[in-house]
């Protein structure tokens, strides 16, 4: 027994000592890795004054170059500095991916330990060695660690050959976190209802106004592009991101879209805006069985009831609204145009469409990962979402792509292959000469290659202050629709009053208590109310599959059962979160009162039910009666639902039995 212990304490003292190692040799590598990159960096570019002016001299040969020249007209300095970029310089810039920010607010020269969000590549190494300039932002810190992060990483790039600044994207940031996907985010950002809750509202001002408070924040940390609006159609109720959308209604997605872009964009792109990277063209939602194109296993975008331009619709919108960029999906466009293959890859789609039909000269993104597989280390993250193209070598894929008219490649670093085929004229440069063009305009027009630095110290003052917060509160109160509450012979069940004896589920109990007496017992409750969601089923294996919500909407055992029981013992008013039209026929019967969100705090929510606010929202997404019902659907047709539990446009208030139209 001693031997058998003593082996044990032996292999743990290996396991530790080899831990030690491996983290000892990742943080030398890296610091080696960083003083390599900081080596090749120039000073940081002086000021030059002219005609009492000041201009920064960005490739600080002491002259003031056009585009360093801020009175110049924007096409004259992209052509000035883009004679002056190398190849690498170029390839460089029509990259697009993650980087880590230091909850410090340093720079991310090596891993934290403590945060998965900084375990890629060096911040040095992305802008020093890789020549890139654009970069999406995962988790985050604070606002000013955030702010201040930005400031050394636009230092670092102003130290670079041309001082061309950094772009800093963002998905959303300013939604109620029900999702583990969305909840990955963080920051100390304003809490609106998600997108489809925005849409319930049927408030367009209040959706330009929520695009105009992001817009602020946003501004106050560094990032100048917002990776949405999503303007795709919630056409197949299965399909994971319906909760990003503005519903199935193409005209009301197209207002709220124009709404959306003008909150973050202005009339103008210019040094106060957020370019808005509209997506996913030409319409994402019609996925076959809902199987989201991030995964393999989808089954393609398709069009059973040919209405392929009915998705096009809130694009319009969003070109209207003068959106800077778009991005396309991932999916095949089944059968819709002369190979089917996926959009970004389709020349049918980007240049035809969007570039020659729709006269769209912003920037054309690509949706992240099509062409490596995304690992943080042996962590299979996505696999790439090359759909139709997967016989062909990563060469060729970018080939393809850029042949039909992306511009920018979204979650990938493939710079040294970039520059290796335009250095071989596979890929012409006068080409690749376009789509930086493109890059360097947004950048120009939003101000950066003048002062792309921020305010660390106004940032926190800044992101979530108490306005801010206040106007985002309000919103979710306003999304919040009720579909059902029943009459007794004391009246309506909702609103209730008075101080009643309530049993809770999945709502906070200090927050409860400010409504009612919480009780550990239904039997001893007046009225129970529940919070619950939307049901899925996982598909797949990798940590991102995990995180979409596929499969079948209705509420199977034992959470059903356990509701029902609970609903024969005291009146339960039920609580619905919808990420997806949930399935629910047998609840919504047995309920007294039923309520549904897309993103709401319990004080929120109960704020409705106890009268302080008048529910006002209505359905953007109908509720279908049964699975069989989802299966008879056609993906790509609105409202198209036999006999709808509830459907689009539902919802009652407290002063109207029913309202069912918008």
């Amino acid at each position: 027994m001693k031997k058998v212990l003593k082996f044990f304490l032996y292999l743990v003292l290996v396991l530790i000592v080899l831990i030690v190692g491996a983290i000892a040799y990742w943080y030398i590598s890296a610091s080696i890795t960083s003083s390599r990159n900081m080596a090749q960096l120039g000073p940081e570019a002086p000021i030059l004054t002219l005609d009492g002016l000041g201009f920064r001299d960005l490739n600080k040969n002491g002259r003031l170059d056009t585009y360093e020249d801020f009175r110049q007209p924007i096409d004259a300095r992209i052509e000035d500095i883009l004679q002056q970029m190398t190849v690498e310089e170029k390839a460089g810039m029509m990259f697009h991916t993650f980087t880590g920010v230091h909850p410090e607010g340093k720079l991310t020269e090596a891993p934290v330990l403590t945060d998965f969000f900084t375990w890629g590549p060096s911040n040095s190494t992305m802008v020093v060695k890789k020549k890139m300039n654009h970069f999406n932002l995962f988790g985050v810190p604070d606002a000013k660690a955030t702010a201040t992060w930005y400031n050394n990483l636009q230092k670092l790039a102003e130290r670079t050959r041309l001082g061309i600044p950094v772009t800093i994207s963002s998905d959303p940031r300013n939604h109620v976190m029900n999702s583990e996907a969305v909840a990955m985010f963080g920051g100390d950002y304003s809490m609106w209802p998600e997108p489809l809750g925005l849409a319930a509202t049927g408030d367009s001002l209040l959706v330009y106004q929520f695009g105009d408070i992001a817009r602020q924040e946003y501004l106050a940390t560094g990032i100048r592009v917002a990776l949405h609006p999503m303007a795709d159609l919630a056409t197949e109720p299965r399909w994971p991101r319906i909760n990003g959308t503005f519903g199935e209604d193409a005209n009301l997605s197209a207002t709220m879209t124009y709404a959306y872009v003008k909150g973050f964009q202005g009339d103008s792109l210019n040094a106060y805006s957020v370019a808005c990277m509209t997506k996913h063209f030409s319409g994402g939602g019609p996925q076959k069985e809902g199987l989201d194109p991030h995964f393999k296993f989808q089954k393609g975008q398709v069009y059973p009831g040919g209405k392929f331009d009915y998705h096009l619709i809130p694009f319009k919108a969003a070109f209207a609204a003068g959106t800077a960029q778009i991005m396309p999906y991932y999916g095949i466009p089944m059968d819709q145009t002369s190979e089917n293959v996926g959009f970004s890859f389709n020349k049918d789609i980007i240049t035809g469409l969007l570039r020659e039909k729709y006269q769209f000269d912003g920037v054309v993104c690509t949706d992240w990962g099509l062409i490596s597989d995304a690992k943080i280390g042996w962590i299979m993250i996505k696999e790439a979402a090359d759909h139709g193209v997967e016989h062909l070598t990563k060469e060729e894929k970018l080939v393809k792509a850029i042949d039909a008219g992306v511009d920018q490649f979204g979650g990938e670093d493939l710079v040294e292959m970039l520059a290796e085929l335009i250095k071989t004229g596979k890929i012409a440069e006068e080409r690749i000469n376009q789509s930086v063009r493109r890059l360097l305009r947004d950048k120009f027009r939003l101000g950066l290659f003048d002062n792309p630095y921020v305010d660390s110290e106004k940032a926190a003052q800044i992101v979530g202050k108490k306005e801010f917060m206040e106007a985002g509160k309000l919103a979710q109160r306003k999304s919040i629709v009720l579909l059902k509450n029943n009459e007794t012979p004391q009246g309506s069940v909702l609103p209730l009053s008075g101080k009643p004896k309530i049993y809770i589920l999945n709502i906070d109990k200090n927050i409860a208590l400010q409504y009612g007496d919480v009780v550990n017992k239904p039997e001893e409750a007046d009225f129970a109310i529940v919070r619950t969601a939307t049901p899925y089923e996982p598909y797949g294996d990798s940590f991102l599959e995990k995180l979409f919500h596929h499969g079948s909407l209705d509420f199977k055992d034992p959470e059903k059962t356990e509701l029902l029981k609970l609903m024969e013992k005291v009146p339960t008013i039920l609580n619905v979160y919808l990420d997806r039209p949930a399935v629910m026929p047998e609840l919504a019967d047995k309920s007294a009162a039923l309520l549904v969100n897309f993103g709401a705090t319990d004080d929120a929510i109960l704020d409705v039910v106890f009268g302080k606010f008048n529910p006002s929202g209505k359905l953007p997404i109908e509720l279908p009666s049964s699975m069989e019902a989802v299966r008879n659907q056609k993906e790509d047709v609105p409202y198209d639902s036999g006999n709808p539990l509830f459907p689009f446009g539902f919802g009652l208030s407290y002063t109207e039995k029913i309202n069912p139209n918008r």
